[in-house]
This record gives C-alpha cells, sequence and structure tokens, in this order.
C-alpha cells in the first residue's frame, strides 16, 4: 500500500515522501532541508529508493547532498535545472518506475515558474512543486505568463479526483487573494472557513484535488465572466482572452 507523508521544513515547506507500507521502501520530493528527512527515515526504518526534484530553487534541493552521503540513491530531475543535484536527467512522457517502492511516475512538463519545472503524475497523485498551489499557483519567475497558463490547464486535463501534492502551505494567503478575485463563489467561502479550521490545527491543507481547484482557483477560472470582470476592474486595457485575465491577476497577487 502507497502513503503519502508531509514532512515540514522551513516555515511552510512540505517535502514529499511517498512510502510502500509493505516493503518499507520510499521516495523524496522536493528535499530542500535534510534534518527532518534523516529524522523521519531513521525513526520510521525507511529504506529510500531514489529522490526526486521538480525544479531548481533552494527549497527544494538544498537538502539532497546531506541526504545522499547517508542514502545514496538515484536522484532525478531536469537537467536543465538541477544537473548539480540529479543524476537522472527526465523529460516530458517520460515515465519512471521504482520497483522497490512499487510506483510508477509520468513527468509532466509544466514550465513557467522556471523554464525547467516538472511535475510527476501517478495513480491520481500529482506531485507539482510550485506551480499549482490550494487555491493559488506559483509565481512566474522565468517563463511567460502564457507559459504558465498553459502548464495549470495541462494539470487541469488530469482525473478531478487526482490529489495535488504542492510544495508549500501557503492556502489561507491564497484564500485571502480568491475571495477578493471571487467574494460570491459558496465553495470557495466553505472551503475558506475549513482551511482556517484545519490550520488552527496544525492540520495541512494539502493535498488539495484537481475538482476543487477548478472550482475555488481564481488561476484556473480564467475563462468564467466573474474573473475576468474583477480583472478588469483593476486593469482596464485588458479583453476577456484567457491568458491576459491570468497574467493581470497574477500581477495583482504579486502585490497583494
Amino acid at each position: 500500500m502507497i502513503e503519502v507523508q508531509p514532512i515540514k521544513a522551513f516555515s511552510d515547506n512540505y517535502i514529499w515522501l511517498i512510502k510502500n507500507t509493505a516493503s518499507g521502501h520510499c521516495l523524496l520530493v522536493d528535499p530542500g532541508q535534510p534534518e527532518p528527512v534523516l529524522e523521519y527515515l531513521s525513526t520510521h526504518n525507511l529504506i529510500l529508493e531514489a529522490i526526486l526534484i521538480t525544479h531548481k530553487h533552494a527549497d527544494h534541493v538544498g537538502g539532497v547532498k546531506q541526504i545522499l552521503k547517508a542514502h545514496p540513491v538515484p536522484v532525478y530531475g531536469p537537467q536543465t535545472e538541477v544537473k548539480a543535484w540529479a543524476d537522472h536527467d527526465v523529460k516530458q512522457g517520460q515515465t519512471l518506475q521504482f520497483p522497490l517502492t512499487d510506483i510508477s511516475f509520468e513527468v509532466l512538463s509544466i514550465p513557467g515558474h522556471t523554464l525547467g519545472h516538472v511535475a510527476y503524475y501517478a495513480d491520481k497523485r500529482l506531485f507539482c512543486g510550485d506551480t499549482l498551489f490550494v487555491a493559488g499557483c506559483g509565481r512566474v519567475f522565468e517563463g511567460t505568463m502564457a507559459q504558465m497558463y498553459q502548464s495549470l490547464q495541462l494539470l487541469m486535463t488530469l482525473p478531478e479526483e487526482t490529489q495535488i501534492y504542492c510544495a508549500h502551505e501557503y492556502t489561507l494567503s491564497n484564500l485571502a487573494f480568491a475571495n477578493t478575485v471571487d467574494s460570491d463563489n459558496q465553495t470557495l467561502i466553505d472551503f475558506t472557513q475549513k482551511a482556517h479550521q484545519m490550520r488552527k490545527q496544525d492540520i495541512p491543507t494539502v493535498p488539495s484535488s484537481i475538482g476543487l481547484e477548478k472550482r475555488i482557483n481564481p488561476f484556473l477560472r480564467c475563462h468564467e465572466p466573474k474573473v475576468i470582470q474583477a480583472a478588469r476592474q483593476r486593469d482596464m486595457i485588458i479583453g476577456s482572452d484567457p491568458v491576459d485575465v491570468f497574467a493581470s491577476i497574477r500581477r495583482w497577487k504579486d502585490k497583494f
């Protein structure tokens, strides 16, 4: 049986540990900090099979080298970005098989946050780094707004039951912005109340799901009249093209 465990790092990062409860083997996604990972592996007597990296930012790769000293395993990632850490390059459409953990991942190319950013998808579980968040999306640092929009659209083609394992607990701040853009969305209002209750109890709001994000995330609803209207009230020069709307509300969120 496969289980996914968040390991908290820094102030709001999640390092994802994917474990086979029968074999005791596991994978890591984006280990930015070594200490909590090494402690978890030791405490739970787990055997690390591999490390997966979504992109190059330090809070996603910073723990790799120290973890490898104790657990020398293959590291997978987009080598255009993470050659210093990854010894196995990954590309769009590639399948990665991990027989000890008993799971296979499809690699998805999702540029925008960075140019080489990838996601890993298996069994209706999506590990998407800093591209899609609960009720939000990542900043566009290297790619174009159109690239980021298309990357999000690609993720939206996954089944609605797909669980979204993003790398940060940004949910409450994202929800504050989403409610500003779409204040009459009852699903969003209800989830905001639930998320606040969860965080008061120190419960992660991640994972979300593709189905939920389609209903509450303004960055995925740039074709809908309410989101277009909110964007145009702030930026009257834009039309109704979804990429323009996306770019407008992403710039708005950057200063929110």
